[in-house]
């Protein structure tokens, strides 16, 4: 653990209830049902973190983790704008996504919309509205996007962050009331993520950051949990 340039991800091979946290954390994309998993939480980060108690190097971060995530797709909690060209009388503006990844469109009812591309949408509705246009257009247009991260350990409040712009994670800490002063341990910060069909971990050390150590904070992406271990004295 003493090179600081030692890649720090690592793919997490839990077999019980990692396992299902892992299955939880996907699914949790369309259902985002959470309140079992981050119960569990303490008891699987401690199997990661323990281990890692002293180790003081930081996590080593790539370009495409430094990048801002921006989603092709569309997803629950985008705000959508649709609009027909020539039929005026269909356009819809402040359409949410909803939780079970549909939106309700006049004569047609509800659509599936998270999961697709707006383009991909913009050719359904084009086939679903064929009957009642007189132009074949139809724009899809994201007003704003939310998406859930979770932040549990050591905070003032833990739990789920509802968050519409790119957010990091000492922010997502911050948003969650700050962390513990006392029994926070921001050296071996946990970030965990599904990512690729797989439960990855990202450990992080965010003492350096506040010191002004390192300037290294890492983008959070859709459902990513963010664990505050406390002190081992």
């Amino acid at each position: 653990m003493g090179n600081a340039q030692e890649p720090a991800m690592k793919t997490m091979k839990i077999h019980s209830t990692g396992t299902t946290l892992a299955k939880e954390c996907r699914e949790g994309h369309t259902r985002l049902d959470w309140l079992k998993p981050l119960a569990r939480l303490s008891a699987l980060v401690c199997v990661v973190v323990v281990p890692l108690a002293g180790c003081r190097t930081e996590t080593r971060l790539y370009d495409t983790e430094l990048v801002p995530y921006r989603s092709a797709k569309l997803r629950e909690g985008d705000v959508l704008s649709i609009s027909f060209p020539g039929s005026p009388n269909l356009n819809v503006t402040a359409q949410p996504i909803r939780r079970d990844g549909t939106i309700s469109l006049p004569l047609v009812n509800e659509v599936a919309a998270a999961g697709k591309t707006p383009a991909e949408l913009e050719k359904e509705l084009l086939k679903l509205y064929e009957k009642e246009l007189s132009s074949k257009q139809i724009s899809v247009t994201v007003q704003s996007s939310a998406y859930p991260v979770f932040v549990t350990g050591s905070v003032v409040r833990p739990g789920k962050i509802q968050v519409d712009r790119p957010i990091t994670d000492l922010e997502a800490i911050m948003e969650a009331g700050g962390f513990d002063p006392v029994k926070a341990n921001m050296r071996s910060v946990v970030v965990l993520r599904y990512e690729d069909g797989q439960l990855k971990h990202y450990i992080r050390n965010l003492k350096r950051v506040l010191e002004g150590k390192s300037s290294l904070l890492l983008p959070l992406r859709p459902s990513d949990i963010v664990y505050v271990p406390e002190k081992t004295f």
